[in-house]
């Protein structure tokens, strides 16, 4: 995925080591308050990005472009489980990097870039749902689990389950299914989470609980019960 980047705004950032100088200056506060033996940890990760970013901010487009090679996938997979659709998820995900790259002045780099990416991508899916909801798979539409003893799934069983939990996933709310996607598929806390969905991490916590038990529910009626 390429994004065009021509017509936007460049920003200059203040300085390229932005995200260690603040963490150096909240090290001096500690100092001057006579917590100096207390470590404070740095993302070695959350550091790089904000490299990356400051990078992009000065102009770079090879540095933007390597945003949307390392979080074009997760974007996509978390839009696409949202909308129940591919190639919407793709466009979307054009719209989310756009909107990231106008708005990257505005980007906290002390915090994670992935966080504030699915963020974006969270409320523009919303967005696209709002305006044209598409019907959503019944349930009951999904094969039945034949009977027998308790062995290995084949193939064709394995697809049908998978069949099974998509279907599951389309029936969840949009809030609860963007949030056990972003817990399973992409690791994520459930105080990132929150701050994805703009929901306190008791909620975050409580949209994941919810939906486990929603799925569980959703595949025992289709078939999918689990073993005794």
């Amino acid at each position: 995925m390429r994004v065009a980047t021509s017509d936007c705004r460049v920003y200059q950032p203040a300085s390229p080591q932005y995200a260690v100088a603040r963490l150096q200056r909240r090290r001096g506060t500690l100092r001057r308050l006579g917590l100096e033996d207390q470590t404070i940890p740095i993302d070695l990760e959350t550091v790089g990005e904000a490299r990356i970013v400051a990078q992009a901010l000065a102009g770079s487009q090879s540095a933007f472009e390597q945003i949307v090679r390392r979080y074009q996938r997760p974007v996509i997979s978390l839009i696409s489980r949202m909308t129940g659709d591919r190639a919407l998820a793709e466009d979307l995900a054009q719209e989310t990097f756009v909107k990231a790259f106008r708005s990257l002045a505005a980007f906290d780099t002390t915090r994670r870039l992935s966080s504030w990416l699915f963020r974006i991508a969270h409320n523009t899916a919303i967005d696209a749902m709002r305006r044209a909801r598409p019907p959503q798979v019944p349930i009951e539409t999904v094969p039945l689990a034949a009977d027998g003893p308790d062995e290995p799934p084949d193939p064709v069983e394995r697809q049908e389950l998978g069949h099974a939990l998509e279907a599951a996933l389309d029936a969840l709310r949009p809030d609860q299914r963007a949030a056990i996607v972003l817990r399973y598929e992409n690791g994520l806390s459930f105080d990132e989470i929150g701050t994805i969905l703009g929901v306190p991490e008791v909620t975050a916590r409580s949209h994941v609980h919810r939906a486990r038990k929603e799925l569980a529910r959703l595949l025992t009626a289709s078939g999918w019960a689990p073993a005794e």
